[in-house]
Formats: structure tokens, sequence, C-alpha cells
């Protein structure tokens, strides 16, 4: 499994490494976990991107780390922000590929800063790759471990994306100068799965299936973006203050008007048989009154037999809890 993982990653994204580098966990709070634990992270200061994912500030909370939301753009990471917030942080959890919940890609000017950041305070990197190649807009940038020369980027991958969250596998590349330090932590605070489910995915991506599944995925996954978009902004009404945006991720944002409660409408949604997610949750920094508000509106599995209908009761709720 580590020895197609490293392949992967070679041809994929641009990252050269070995085997002994690549750690199996148990999807992305595994490895992210695993980070904690073996650089002894607990009490320290983090960048976090805002918006960002919610689970993983959460996690970091729970590690006593104390969180600095960085802001992001159409760039990225705003890295001059993040060094006039906490200079000295020492860690940064970003999502370079595709910023979410944005969907940007981090410039390469802002990866190079992050990096030299990295080197001269000794910081760490933990470049989560959720989306890995479901890039859904060209081809998918290279990986930011592929910059990295001083061996401070630790990337982070899943399955859950790109073949089942139901797998709960996903994998850790380290730098191989601290490979020795995670495997001891590895062996005895985060067990890898099941050896069974790691050789079914191996033998899958050992025939080639895996970058066929990929394609094939990408093609179905713009089809039904470009069909929510479509029957969303029908749905909402050319006078309507609801506005609809895709990205290159595996979402549509389904903008509200200010003072909106979208988590009461996602909650309202839920009992209706849908399940967007709220935006405002991803946001930490500033009064809570002034958050963006939207949903996010997967397209994964989506039924496109009924997508006319249910983006007509969800503009329906959103109208009435707006």
């Amino acid at each position: 499994m580590r020895r197609e993982i490293a392949a992967v990653l070679a041809i994929a994204r641009g990252i050269r490494c070995t085997p002994e580098q690549i750690f199996i966990t148990a999807g992305y709070s595994g490895a992210l976990g695993l980070v904690i634990r073996a650089l002894r992270l607990d009490g320290a200061t983090a960048w976090m991107e805002e918006p960002g994912f919610p689970l993983t500030r959460r996690a970091l909370h729970l590690a006593g780390m104390t969180v600095v939301p960085v802001p992001a753009d159409g760039d990225g990471i705003d890295i001059d922000a993040g060094l006039a917030r906490a200079p000295a942080a020492g860690l940064a959890v970003v999502t370079p590929g595709q910023q979410a919940p944005l969907g940007v890609t981090l410039t390469l000017p802002r990866r190079l800063a992050l990096l030299e950041w990295a080197s001269r305070t000794g910081a760490w990197i933990v470049e989560d790759d959720y989306l890995s190649e479901l890039q859904l807009k060209g081809r998918a940038a290279p990986a930011l471990a592929s910059l990295d020369r001083q061996g401070r980027v630790l990337h982070a991958g899943t399955f859950s994306k790109t073949i089942t969250p139901a797998l709960r596998l996903g994998f850790l590349m380290v730098p191989p100068g601290v490979a020795g330090l995670f495997g001891e932590a590895a062996a005895c605070l985060s067990p890898a799965p099941a050896a069974a489910m790691q050789r079914a995915v191996a033998d899958f991506m050992a025939g080639g299936h895996y970058f066929r599944h990929l394609r094939r995925m990408k093609r179905l996954y713009a089809a039904r973006q470009q069909a929510l978009l479509a029957a969303m902004r029908d749905a909402a009404g050319a006078a309507s203050p609801l506005a609809v945006e895709a990205s290159g991720s595996l979402s549509v944002r389904l903008l509200l008007p200010p003072g909106s409660d979208d988590i009461a409408i996602a909650a309202a949604a839920r009992a209706d048989g849908l399940a967007p997610v709220p935006l405002s949750p991803w946001y930490a920094d500033g009064p809570e009154a002034a958050r963006p508000r939207g949903l996010l509106l997967g397209i994964t599995n989506l039924q496109e037999r009924r997508l006319s209908d249910d983006c007509r009761r969800l503009a329906e709720l959103a109208k009435r809890y707006g």
C-alpha cells in the first residue's frame, strides 16, 4: 500500500518520496492526530485558513493549540496576514490544491513565501490534499510538498473523496528526517487500519484502476456540478437575493443575504431530506453576526431525476429563513 501511494504521489502530485515516508492512517483525522502526537505540538500556536474546515479547527483546539485564523482570498492563504498575526506559530494547516471551501489554488508566490516562513522559523506545514486529483477545472496543481526542499511539509491525503468515505482510509507523507520519529509514534499511538482493506486498495491501485476511476469521476462530477448550478440558479430566480457560485471543488455555494440563519436553513433542509452544509461555521474571525452566510451543496451523490424539485425546495427554505 505504501509503495503504491508513493508511486501515485510521484506521478500525480509531483512528490518524490520513498514508501518509508508513508504512513497509513484512519482518514485525514488520523493523519492530523499523528502529526500532533509525533511532533508534540500540544499547546503550540497554529495558523488556520479563514474560512477553514471546522473539524480541523476543533481538533487543534482539543489538542490545546492556539488557533489563529489567517484570511484566504483569491490567491489562497494570505502569508503576510499570518506573519502579522502570529509570526512564531509552530504549525500551519493549509489546503493549497483547492482551498476549502473557496476552491481556489494557492499561488506560486504564496507557496514559496509559506515555505520560506516554515524554513526560517522551524514551523511545520500540514498540506491537506483532501481532493487530490479531483480538480474539475483543468489539471491539479503540483502538491506544495513537491516544492519543499527543507523538510517542513507533511502531506496528508485521503481516499474518502476519491473512492468512498466508508473506507476511513488515509495516509501521511512525512519528510525523511522525521520518518523514524513518526514510525515510532504510529506504532505506539496510531495503528494502521485493517490490512485486508489496505491490500484491496493497493491491488486496485496497482492494476491502474485508480487513475481510470479518477478520470471517470472527474467527468461525472463536472457534469453534475453544471447540472446543479443550472437547477439552483433556475430555482433561485433572476431577481432573487440568493447567489449561486461554483468552484473547482466538489460543491456549489449558495450565498445568502446578510443576517440569514444558514444553520437553521441547513437543519430545516435535513428534516426535508436534503443535506446542505452551513457556511458560517467555516469562519472563526470577527463577530459572528458579520460572518458570511451560505450553504455548501455537495455534487457527488445528488439525484439528477429529483434535482429540479430539490433545488426548488431548498430555495424556498432559504427565502423563508432569509
